[in-house]
């Protein structure tokens, strides 16, 4: 049985978890096996997501202790994992809608990203969010569309008018 200072670390710890990351992600792993708890988390894994298995009393209280997570209490029940994660928001759910796809659990809750609240019928939404840098690609392909656009007028143009400027020429010569 943990004592005090071991439930105080382990607060601290979720704490420290939670400040630095931008989403918590809650899933019911009810009626999984130890095997399939090991392979979820290797899935986790690939995807940089640190997924763990916290006692619900425990993460409340460091909840608690940070503020805005309310709407996550009342998913805090059962038997629940949490994913955290810092930079790719979206992996998470896309790890969690493979594995459910595949094997029917565990059971996706709740998340909060961004201090936005998403509810079990959001995990599709939340897996077809573009990552961080999917989006910056498509801001840079949306800059330089126009850029490239003008650079090859200019270059037409240049040499329409250059051909112009040289057809000119030959007739002042003659």
């Amino acid at each position: 049985m943990p004592t005090l200072s071991d439930k105080k670390a382990i607060v601290e710890e979720i704490t420290d978890q939670l400040n630095s990351s931008n989403a918590v992600y809650i899933a019911n792993y009810k009626m999984m096996s130890v095997a399939d708890m090991a392979k979820l988390r290797g899935e986790f894994r690939k995807g940089n997501v640190l997924f763990k298995v916290y006692k619900n009393t425990l993460i409340k209280r460091a909840m608690d202790a940070i503020g805005g997570y309310e709407e996550l209490y009342q998913h805090l029940e059962d038997q629940n994992g949490f994913a955290f994660v810092d930079e790719e928001l979206a992996a998470p759910a896309k790890v969690l809608k493979d594995y459910i796809k595949d094997h029917k659990k565990p059971q996706f809750k709740a998340a909060l990203i961004d201090g936005d609240y998403y509810n079990e019928d959001q995990l599709d939404t939340l897996a077809s969010m573009k990552s961080k840098n999917e989006v910056i690609g498509d801001i840079v392909g949306l800059l330089m569309a126009p850029i490239s656009n003008i650079v090859s007028g200019l270059q037409a143009q240049g040499s329409n008018i250059a051909g112009a400027v040289q057809t000119i020429a030959e007739k002042g010569e003659k």
